[in-house]
């Protein structure tokens, strides 16, 4: 199974994914972020399901519509290690 790291970076993505739920009363905000937790633990078994993007890098597509979301990520095959670089909201327009 491949470990998973984030980097703190990605604190702070969770931080406004969460402020942005809360700011417009979604309901279940806190099971949005379960979910999110949830796919990118999936990566420790299944570390290239996410697609190829340039630069060496994988974006996991989790959920979709309203409730979608997508993490930047590399895995490092020598060290069986997925860096979990960012996540953003599918609408947003670039990783932070």
């Amino acid at each position: 199974m491949a470990r998973i790291e984030f980097a703190p970076e990605v604190a702070d993505d969770f931080d406004r994914i969460l402020d942005h739920l809360l700011e417009h009363e979604v309901a279940g905000a806190r099971s949005r972020i379960e979910d999110i937790v949830r796919a990118i633990d999936a990566l420790e078994r299944n570390p290239l399901i996410g697609r190829t993007v340039p630069g060496g890098l994988r974006e996991l597509v989790i959920g979709r519509r309203a409730h979608g979301y997508v993490a930047l990520y590399r895995y490092v095959e020598e060290l069986d290690t997925v860096f979990v670089l960012a996540i953003r909201g599918q609408k947003e327009a670039g990783y932070r």
